[in-house]
């Protein structure tokens, strides 16, 4: 549990100036930098290739996305791998995270409808990337279920297991002698929050007294059985890596010197990230804080339990616990958290008893959810190694950080992008080289703009423009994107200790030595009416 005692002990962070102070140093050799892309965001092609309907192809059909936008072409990477690579070798990755669509491969969600077409066009992607010089890092599952699946319950329905795991087993067979890294699940909290508690994502389900936990339940099994099978069938001739990318915010306690308030925010942490790493990390259960909070609730809302919670048998627990070969940390935004009496009200805050709200001076983004805080990534960095990692000493790969920008006023020149990506990269630095946490990997949060779930197109995350007004989708750097192959050429900061980095100072027509190095490598792959920038 967090505790007074521990936040005092981080000294780095006793004071504003101190906390905030810029690290000029570099990562240690060997540091991994990535990018990254989602599916159902970009990749188009929706009914193509004998590709199923998933659910987000079902939730934009029904109009419940943003201004009824759906994500049948998207970004069309699904026509423009050359296109997409020619980008990641300009910004000089060293690996590229991209999700794998399920009903592209198995269009009902069963390895007997499997579609040759699909598992070929992410042959062609893994092959292009290898031939670059780029790690492929593969995500199993980022949001994308198959309709066939849905309409059964999804993951809702324990069968489920089953089929991820057949799923998996086909993944890891089939492309796993070039891809060494896997994330089974990439932010499985929004799933069953967003997805099955609130409703406001797809499926569109609205259940947060029973579903919501009993999704988590079953993801939690279905990774589990992927990293066994990854064990047990292809570890010892792949010689890869299986774990699974969680989602946390930061919660600072809204006022330190009470205890209240910072049990509230350990509450917090624990519904979050805990709901899914405690089983995994600790001993294969829930935290001891949440199971404790649903009982209590049960006994003092008889009459309107707000939350039930599944339970795993001794077998299950001993399935789960361990079946992570890395910690991978999706990482947005913090909040500040206060003790509170939910009541009997479904959800986090209700069971959990907490308030969470932003400071008043933190800046927004386009989104009402991500407020930068840079220094909440080294606090909860420090938190993962302290709860999870100190016993097993895995590694933490940071596998999504990023921000919008909104739809009508995005630009190239992406100012607040560029300043919440150099600082929180700089916390991570300083989380690495300061408090010794073993972060191996930055993933920036992403290679282009996309669909991004419910919010359509109005919100852009990328570090390429996409003209989603031209059927070609043209793509073109942001300003972002040069910083982000500039850090990446340095390795970090040390170089830049003369000159304090300013978007202003870089013209929109500077082109990077290695952007143009890519451009003459894969002019033969890619025709000039492909290349061409909005």
């Amino acid at each position: 549990m967090l505790c007074i005692s521990c936040l005092e002990q981080m000294d780095f962070l006793s004071t504003t100036a101190e906390r905030d102070l810029f690290l000029q140093e570099s990562f240690p050799s060997g540091f991994q930098w990535a990018t990254s892309s989602v599916s159902f965001k970009t990749e188009g092609g929706w009914s193509e290739g004998g590709k199923g309907e998933t659910i987000w192809d079902r939730f934009g059909h029904e109009g419940l996305a943003f201004a009824n936008q759906t994500a049948d072409l998207a970004c069309d990477s699904y026509r423009k791998v050359d296109y997409d690579v020619y980008l990641l070798r300009g910004l000089q990755v060293d690996t590229y995270q991209f999700s794998i669509s399920w009903a592209r491969i198995f269009p009902t969600g069963y390895r007997q409808s499997q579609s040759e077409k699909g598992a070929q066009y992410y042959d062609q992607l893994i092959n292009a990337l290898v031939a670059s010089g780029i790690q492929p890092i593969v995500t199993l599952y980022h949001w994308d279920l198959p309709q066939a699946l849905q309409n059964y319950g999804g993951w809702t329905n324990a069968s489920i297991v089953e089929a991820f795991k057949d799923y998996a087993d086909f993944c890891f067979s089939r492309f796993g002698d070039r891809v060494k890294i896997w994330n089974t699940f990439n932010s499985p909290w929004v799933v069953s929050h967003a997805g099955y508690g609130t409703g406001v994502h797809a499926p569109g389900v609205k259940d947060y007294v029973e579903s919501s936990y009993q999704v988590t339940h079953n993801i939690l099994k279905s990774h589990a059985e992927a990293w066994h099978v990854y064990n047990d069938n292809y570890r010892k001739t792949q010689g890869g890596k299986v774990g699974i990318a969680l989602n946390s915010d930061w919660a600072e306690p809204s006022d330190p010197a009470k205890p209240e308030d910072v049990a509230a925010a350990d509450r917090y942490l624990q519904f979050m990230l805990g709901w899914f790493a405690h089983p995994i990390f600790v001993d294969g259960d829930y935290p001891a804080i949440l199971k404790d909070q649903v009982e209590q609730k049960k006994t003092a809302c008889s009459d309107s339990v707000p939350a039930k919670l599944p339970v795993f048998t001794p077998t299950e627990s001993k399935r789960i616990l361990g079946t992570a070969d890395f910690f991978g940390l999706n990482h947005y935004t913090s909040r500040l958290v206060s003790n509170s009496d939910g009541g009997c009200t479904p959800g986090p805050d209700g069971v959990g008893d907490f308030h969470a709200t932003v400071d008043p001076t933190w800046s927004s983004t386009a989104s009402d959810w991500i407020y930068p805080v840079p220094w909440g990534l080294r606090r909860l960095l420090n938190y993962i190694a302290t709860e999870y990692l100190s016993a097993n000493k895995l590694p933490v790969y940071i596998t999504g950080n990023g921000m919008p920008t909104d739809y009508s006023v995005d630009s190239l020149t992406d100012t607040s992008r560029m300043d919440y990506m150099r600082s929180y990269i700089n916390e991570a630095l300083k989380a690495t080289l300061t408090d010794g946490v073993d972060v191996q990997r930055f993933t920036v949060q992403s290679l282009m703009d996309g669909f991004e779930a419910n919010q359509g197109y109005s919100q852009r995350f990328g570090l390429h423009y996409v003209n989603f007004e031209v059927g070609s989708r043209p793509r073109t750097p942001k300003q972002s994107a040069y910083l982000y192959a500039e850090i990446i050429e340095q390795n970090g900061f040390s170089s830049q200790k003369s000159k304090k980095f300013k978007a202003a100072e870089r013209p929109l027509t500077r082109r990077l030595n290695n952007l143009t190095l890519s451009l003459l490598k894969l002019v033969s792959l890619v025709s000039l009416k492909f290349l061409q920038v909005a």
